[in-house]
C-alpha cells in the first residue's frame, strides 16, 4: 500500500501558499458582499509564476559568473522560481547588457552589472549606463587590494605612496585598461597625488601572474586571485578598499584607517532589470534577495568564493551606482591616458 509523501515546500512557495489561503478567504468575503474583483495583493502574489532568465554578461568560470551562479542556485528557495544563468560575454560585459536593455520589462528577465559598466560608458565603449536599467539589489561585494611583489621594498602603503610621489611615472601598475581595476588604480593615484605607468591586461589572473613574475610593480587584486600567492610569500597586500578589515586578512589595513576616506574600492555585483518594470515586482524581488542575503548557508557559499555579502535594496543600490558614476566621470581623463 502506497502513501503520499509531503515534501517541505521552498520558503518562498510556502509563503505563497499561506498568502494564497488568505487571498481566497478575502475573495470569498468579497463575493459574498457582491464584489467580483480580486484584490491587488492577490494578483501580486502570482509573481513570479515561472522561471526568470538571468543574463550574466561575462564568460563562464569568471568571478561574476561564479557568484551569480550561487545566486541562481539559491533562487528556487527564496524567489520561488528558477533563475537560469545565460552567459552573454563580449566587449567588457556590454553585449549582454545591450540584450538585456531590449527585453520586455515584465520581470522575467534580469541581468548582472558591476562598476565596470560605468567605466565602459565613461571611456566610450558603450552608450549604456546604470540608469538605463532599474536597480533591484546588490548582493556580493569583492573588496579590492593594492598588491605588490613580496620582494619589493614597500612594506606599507605609506612607503609605497611616498615612493610613487617622488618617482612619477616609474611604478608599473597592472590594470584592465578602461575597466574598473583601472578606475581603482586611478583613485589611488589621485588620492596620493602620484602618477603611475599603466600596463594593460585582459583579466585579473593575467596581471597577478605578471606581478608574481616581477614584470610589473603593483596591481589591483582580490582574495580569490591573490590570497594564495600572499600566503606563499610571493605577494604582499598593502591595503584594502573595504570599510573594515576583513576576516581573511586581519593584518591588512583599510585605506580608510590610513586616512584615505574616499578610497572605497570594491566590485559590487548587483542585479538590474529593463527600465519600465512594475515597481511592485522590483519590490518583490528585492525582498526575496534580502532574505537570501540573510541566509547563513548562502553567506558561507559567497565567502568561500572570495566575496562578502553586502545587501543594498533598489534605492540604496541606485544611490551607490550614481555616486560611483560621478567618481568615474571625474577620473575619466586619467582613464584615457
Amino acid at each position: 500500500m502506497f502513501h503520499d509523501v509531503l515534501l517541505p515546500a521552498p520558503r518562498k512557495r510556502l509563503g505563497r501558499l499561506l498568502a494564497s489561503g488568505a487571498a481566497i478567504a478575502s475573495l470569498a468575503v468579497g463575493l459574498g458582499a457582491g464584489g467580483l474583483t480580486v484584490s491587488q495583493s492577490a494578483q501580486a502574489d502570482d509573481y513570479p509564476d515561472h522561471a526568470i532568465e538571468f543574463i550574466v554578461p561575462w564568460s563562464p568560470g569568471g568571478g561574476s559568473d561564479a557568484l551569480m551562479r550561487i545566486i541562481s542556485n539559491a533562487a528556487p528557495e527564496f524567489v520561488g522560481q528558477p533563475m537560469p544563468v545565460i552567459n552573454m560575454p563580449g566587449v567588457s560585459g556590454t553585449i549582454g547588457l545591450k540584450e538585456l536593455a531590449q527585453k520586455d520589462p515584465d520581470g522575467y528577465t534580469v541581468g548582472q552589472i558591476h562598476e565596470g559598466l560605468m567605466a565602459a560608458n565613461a571611456t566610450g565603449l558603450t552608450t549604456l549606463n546604470w540608469d538605463d536599467f532599474q536597480p533591484i539589489a546588490s548582493l556580493a561585494s569583492s573588496p579590492q587590494y593594492l598588491v605588490v611583489n613580496a620582494d619589493s621594498d614597500w612594506k606599507t602603503f605609506d612607503e609605497f605612496a611616498e615612493y610613487a610621489k617622488a618617482h612619477p611615472g616609474e611604478i608599473r601598475i597592472g590594470a584592465t585598461l578602461g575597466g574598473i581595476p583601472h578606475v581603482h588604480a586611478a583613485m589611488i593615484e589621485d588620492a596620493i597625488g602620484a602618477q603611475f605607468r599603466y600596463v594593460g591586461f585582459e583579466g585579473t589572473g593575467a596581471r597577478i601572474r605578471s606581478l608574481v613574475g616581477g614584470h610589473i610593480d603593483a596591481s589591483i587584486g582580490d582574495i580569490s586571485s591573490s590570497l594564495e600567492f600572499v600566503k606563499n610569500g610571493d605577494l604582499r597586500f598593502l591595503a584594502v578598499g573595504s570599510k573594515t578589515r576583513l576576516e581573511q586578512t586581519p593584518d591588512v589595513p583599510t585605506f580608510r584607517e590610513l586616512g584615505y576616506d574616499n578610497l572605497d574600492m570594491s566590485i559590487n555585483r548587483g542585479i538590474v532589470a529593463p527600465k519600465g518594470i512594475d515597481p511592485a515586482r522590483v519590490e518583490t524581488l528585492a525582498k526575496d534577495f534580502e532574505a537570501m542575503s540573510e541566509d547563513p548557508a548562502f553567506v558561507d557559499r559567497v565567502n568561500k568564493a572570495g566575496a562578502e555579502v553586502e545587501f543594498m535594496g533598489p534605492q540604496a543600490y541606485a544611490d551607490y551606482l550614481a555616486d560611483v558614476d560621478g567618481t568615474i566621470k571625474r577620473l575619466s581623463g586619467k582613464l584615457a591616458r
